[in-house]
Protein backbone atom coordinates (compact mmCIF):
# COMPACT_ATOMS: atom_id res chain seq x y z
CA UNK A 1 0.00 0.00 0.00
CA UNK A 2 1.63 3.86 -1.08
CA UNK A 3 1.63 6.47 1.73
CA UNK A 4 -1.08 8.43 -0.28
CA UNK A 5 -3.56 4.99 0.45
CA UNK A 6 -2.31 4.59 4.35
CA UNK A 7 -4.46 6.17 6.76
CA UNK A 8 -2.76 9.02 8.65
CA UNK A 9 -1.59 8.61 12.14
CA UNK A 10 -4.26 9.94 14.90
CA UNK A 11 -1.17 11.08 17.06
CA UNK A 12 -0.35 13.18 13.95
CA UNK A 13 -3.59 14.63 13.61
CA UNK A 14 -3.66 15.80 16.79
CA UNK A 15 -0.64 17.11 17.33
CA UNK A 16 -1.45 20.82 16.31
CA UNK A 17 -3.66 22.93 18.50
CA UNK A 18 -5.43 24.07 15.83
CA UNK A 19 -6.70 20.51 15.10
CA UNK A 20 -7.24 19.66 18.55
CA UNK A 21 -9.86 23.03 18.79
CA UNK A 22 -11.27 21.72 16.09
CA UNK A 23 -12.08 18.07 17.28
CA UNK A 24 -13.35 20.01 20.42
CA UNK A 25 -15.89 22.21 18.67
CA UNK A 26 -17.08 19.32 16.60
CA UNK A 27 -17.38 17.22 19.71
CA UNK A 28 -19.88 20.08 21.07
CA UNK A 29 -21.47 20.08 18.27
CA UNK A 30 -23.58 17.87 15.58
CA UNK A 31 -22.24 19.11 12.51
CA UNK A 32 -20.59 22.42 11.36
CA UNK A 33 -20.12 24.05 8.18
CA UNK A 34 -16.45 24.76 7.03
CA UNK A 35 -17.78 28.74 7.30
CA UNK A 36 -18.75 28.68 11.39
CA UNK A 37 -15.70 26.43 11.77
CA UNK A 38 -13.01 28.96 10.47
CA UNK A 39 -15.00 32.16 12.01
CA UNK A 40 -13.55 30.26 15.59
CA UNK A 41 -10.07 31.55 14.18
CA UNK A 42 -7.89 33.82 13.05
CA UNK A 43 -6.58 32.11 10.15
CA UNK A 44 -7.89 32.15 6.10
CA UNK A 45 -10.99 29.47 5.11
CA UNK A 46 -7.88 27.42 2.88
CA UNK A 47 -6.29 26.85 6.57
CA UNK A 48 -8.65 25.61 8.37
CA UNK A 49 -9.81 23.68 5.47
CA UNK A 50 -6.22 22.20 5.23
CA UNK A 51 -6.24 21.51 9.19
CA UNK A 52 -9.90 19.57 8.61
CA UNK A 53 -8.28 17.39 5.36
CA UNK A 54 -5.78 15.96 7.58
CA UNK A 55 -8.19 15.14 10.44
CA UNK A 56 -10.43 13.60 7.26
CA UNK A 57 -7.10 11.67 6.16
CA UNK A 58 -7.14 10.18 10.16
CA UNK A 59 -10.60 9.19 10.15
CA UNK A 60 -11.24 12.05 13.03
CA UNK A 61 -13.69 14.03 10.94
CA UNK A 62 -16.48 12.94 7.93
CA UNK A 63 -17.83 15.44 6.01
CA UNK A 64 -20.80 15.88 3.69
CA UNK A 65 -22.29 18.70 1.38
CA UNK A 66 -25.55 20.25 2.03
CA UNK A 67 -25.71 22.12 -1.34
CA UNK A 68 -22.74 24.38 -1.79
CA UNK A 69 -21.87 24.10 1.65
CA UNK A 70 -19.24 21.37 3.23
CA UNK A 71 -20.55 19.99 6.92
CA UNK A 72 -18.28 18.45 9.23
CA UNK A 73 -18.38 16.20 12.02
CA UNK A 74 -16.66 14.49 14.70
CA UNK A 75 -15.53 10.70 14.41
CA UNK A 76 -14.39 9.84 17.51
CA UNK A 77 -13.15 6.46 17.27
CA UNK A 78 -9.86 6.83 16.09
CA UNK A 79 -8.93 7.87 19.44
CA UNK A 80 -9.34 5.01 21.22
CA UNK A 81 -6.17 4.46 20.12
CA UNK A 82 -5.04 7.71 21.76
CA UNK A 83 -6.92 7.08 24.72
CA UNK A 84 -5.63 3.24 24.83
CA UNK A 85 -2.20 5.08 24.93
CA UNK A 86 -2.87 7.29 27.22
CA UNK A 87 -4.33 4.69 29.63
CA UNK A 88 -1.35 2.55 29.61
CA UNK A 89 0.45 5.49 30.98
CA UNK A 90 -2.10 6.63 33.55
CA UNK A 91 -1.59 2.62 34.69
CA UNK A 92 2.15 3.15 34.90
CA UNK A 93 2.33 6.86 36.57
CA UNK A 94 -0.39 5.57 39.45
CA UNK A 95 1.45 2.27 40.10
CA UNK A 96 4.79 4.17 40.37
CA UNK A 97 3.36 6.95 42.50
CA UNK A 98 1.90 4.37 44.43
CA UNK A 99 5.31 2.08 45.17
CA UNK A 100 6.79 6.47 45.97
CA UNK A 101 4.45 6.41 48.47
CA UNK A 102 5.34 3.21 49.93
CA UNK A 103 8.88 3.92 50.29
CA UNK A 104 8.30 7.14 51.96
CA UNK A 105 6.33 5.91 53.77
CA UNK A 106 8.74 2.98 54.91
CA UNK A 107 11.35 5.39 55.89
CA UNK A 108 9.19 7.33 57.95
CA UNK A 109 8.87 4.31 60.29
Amino acid sequence: MSDNNQLRDPFDAIADPTRRQLIRLLAEAQELPLHELTAQFQMGRTAVSKHLTILKEAGLVLDRKVGRETRFRLNASPLREVQDWISFYRKFWSTNMLRLSQLLEEEEE
